[in-house]
C-alpha cells in the first residue's frame, strides 16, 4: 500500500535506531557455521531479514523470531546445501550463505544473486577467494556450484574491498585448515560486527576493521548470544530528514563514530550537528549551502546515503555535485525528483549536478530501490502538498516501521494496513522443534 506524506512539517524529537541490516544479514548467515543454538538481539524486522530467515528455513534450519527483534537460530539439521532459488534471487545478501555452507558441509549451490536494481554487483571476489582456498567452482546461466572437502587457509588478495566478499571469505576461513590472511579487506563497521560475533562463537580473528584480516581456522564453533550493532544508514537517513525539514532530531544510539563523512558534509552545508559517543543530534535552520559529495567505501561518504543526500541538496543554495563511484544505475531516482520540481542534470552515468533551492511539489512517485525509496521519503517531507509513494516494499526492505518513527517525530504520514499472507499474525510464535541442545549462556 502506498505511503502518504503531507510535507513541510519539521521533524523534532528523539528516534530509536534499529539494528543494522548490513550487519544482521551476514551474522544470520554465520549461524550456519555451528550446530548449536544462537540468539541474536536487535535484529531489524524488515523484508530482507524475513527473506533471509526464509532462506534458512528452506535449508531445513530452525529459525524464528521470539520477539520483535530477537531471532533464535539452530542449524543442527540442514537438509540440503542448495539455496531456494525463488528466495535467493530476491536479494544479493543471500549469497552470504555460501561461505558458511561450503566451510561446514563442503559444498554449496546458489543462483546468481539478485537484489536492488542499482547496477552491476558481481560476486567474483567471493568465488575467486573460494577457489584460492581449494574449492572447485562450476557455473551455468542460472547457478553456481561450489565444492571443497575442506577449505585450506591461504593468502587472499581481494581485487577490491568488497564487503560481502570479505564477509563470505571471513566466515569460510573460520573452519578452514590453517591460517587465512585477507588483504585489501573491507573495513566497514558491519564487517567488524560480524567478526565480533564469530569470535563470540569461538573463532580466532585478528585485524577486523583494518585492510588485513588474519583468521586461524578451528575445527568447530559453538553457539552464542549477540546484539547486532545499530544501523548507521538508518541513523543517517533520519539525520538528513531533520535537515531537509528544518527540524531537530536526536539519536541516542551510539552511531556517531560511524557517521564522520556525513557529519562533515552536514556541517559544511550549514547544519548544526552534535556528535558524542552516546548521542547524535542534527538541526538545520535554513538556508542550507550547496556541497559536493563523492561516494567511497567506509570511512568515505556511503553510497547508501547518496540519494538521500542529493535530495537534501535540492533545498540548498547553489550547485551541488553528486558523484557515485561505486554502482552504476544509482542515479535513476533523479528523474522522479525532477518531476517533483528539482533541477538536476545528469552529466554522466555516475555524476549529477543539483541546483537549489527548489520548491518540491507532492505527487505520485515510486521507490526504485531501498535508498532511492528513502530519498522519496525525504523529498515528500520537504515537498508542498501530499506525496504518495508506491512500491513501498523496497523501503520496508531497509527500514523497520519508518512511518511510525516519522509520525512520532511530527510528520504527517500514513499507510493503510496491509495483510501479508506470508507473515502470519502470530509471527513470533510459530511452533518449531528446537531439540535438546542447551543454549549457551551469555
Amino acid at each position: 500500500m502506498p505511503l502518504t506524506i503531507d510535507g513541510r512539517h519539521p521533524l523534532t524529537g528523539k528516534v530509536e535506531i534499529g539494528g543494522a541490516k548490513n550487519a544482521a544479514l551476514p551474522i544470520i548467515a554465520a549461524t550456519l557455521l555451528t550446530a548449536d543454538e544462537c540468539l541474536l538481539e536487535n535484529v531489524p524486522y524488515i523484508e530482507d531479514i524475513r527473506n533471509m530467515v526464509k532462506v534458512l528455513s528452506g535449508l531445513g534450519v530452525a529459525a524464528r523470531f521470539e520477539g520483535p527483534n530477537t531471532l533464535r537460530v539452530k542449524a543442527t539439521r540442514i537438509s540440503e546445501a542448495t539455496l531456494p532459488a525463488d528466495l535467493a534471487i530476491k536479494m544479493r545478501a543471500s549469497f552470504l550463505i555460501v561461505g558458511p555452507l561450503l566451510a561446514r558441509f563442503g559444498q554449496a549451490e546458489a543462483p546468481h544473486p539478485g537484489g536492488c536494481a542499482i547496477g552491476t554487483r558481481p560476486v567474483s571476489v567471493d568465488l575467486k577467494g573460494f577457489q584460492t582456498m581449494g574449492a572447485e567452482v562450476t557455473t551455468n546461466e542460472a547457478d553456481y556450484v561450489i565444492r571443497a572437502p575442506r577449505l585450506n587457509g591461504e593468502r587472499l588478495v581481494l581485487d577490491y574491498p568488497s564487503h560481502t566478499g570479505t564477509e563470505n571469505l571471513l566466515m569460510a576461513a573460520c573452519l578452514a585448515s590453517g591460517i587465512t590472511v585477507i588483504e585489501n579487506a573491507s573495513v566497514e563497521p558491519e564487517v567488524v560486527d560480524l567478526a565480533d560475533f564469530l569470535c563470540a562463537m569461538g573463532a580466532r580473528i585478528q585485524g577486523a576493521g583494518t585492510s588485513t584480516i588474519r583468521i586461524e581456522g578451528v575445527r568447530r564453533l559453538h553457539g552464542a548470544v549477540y546484539r547486532v550493532m545499530p544501523d548507521r544508514m538508518e541513523a543517517g537517513t533520519f539525520a538528513l530528514a531533520a535537515a531537509i525539514t528544518g527540524g531537530r532530531v536526536v539519536i541516542d544510539d551510539c552511531v556517531s563514530l560511524w557517521l564522520g563523512a556525513l557529519t562533515n558534509k552536514l556541517v559544511e552545508a550549514g547544519a548544526e550537528v552534535i556528535a558524542t559517543p552516546e548521542r547524535y543530534e542534527v538541526a538545520a535552520p535554513r538556508p542550507l549551502r550547496a556541497t559536493n559529495i563523492q561516494t567511497y567505501p567506509y570511512p568515505g561518504f556511503p553510497t547508501d546515503l547518496q540519494a538521500p543526500y542529493a535530495t537534501l541538496m535540492t533545498q540548498a543554495t547553489g550547485a551541488s555535485t553528486v558523484y557515485e563511484t561505486m554502482y552504476d544505475g544509482r542515479l535513476e531516482y533523479a528523474e522522479t525528483l525532477r518531476r517533483m520540481g528539482a533541477e538536476i542534470e545528469i552529466t554522466s552515468g555516475r555524476m549529477a549536478v543539483v541546483h537549489g533551492p527548489t520548491l518540491l511539489q507532492g505527487g505520485d512517485v515510486r521507490a526504485l530501490d531501498i535508498r532511492s525509496g528513502a530519498a522519496m521519503v525525504l523529498a515528500a517531507l520537504a515537498a508542498e502538498g501530499t506525496t504518495r509513494i508506491d512500491n513501498v516494499i523496497y523501503i520496508d526492505r531497509g527500514y523497520q516501521n519508518i512511518d511510525g518513527k516519522l509520525l512520532a517525530l511530527g510528520a504527517d504520514v500514513s499507510r493503510e494496513a496491509e495483510v501479508r499472507p506470508d507473515v502470519p499474525a502470530a509471527r513470533y510464535e510459530e511452533p518449531i522443534e528446537w531439540g535438546t541442545v542447551p543454549f549457551p549462556q551469555a
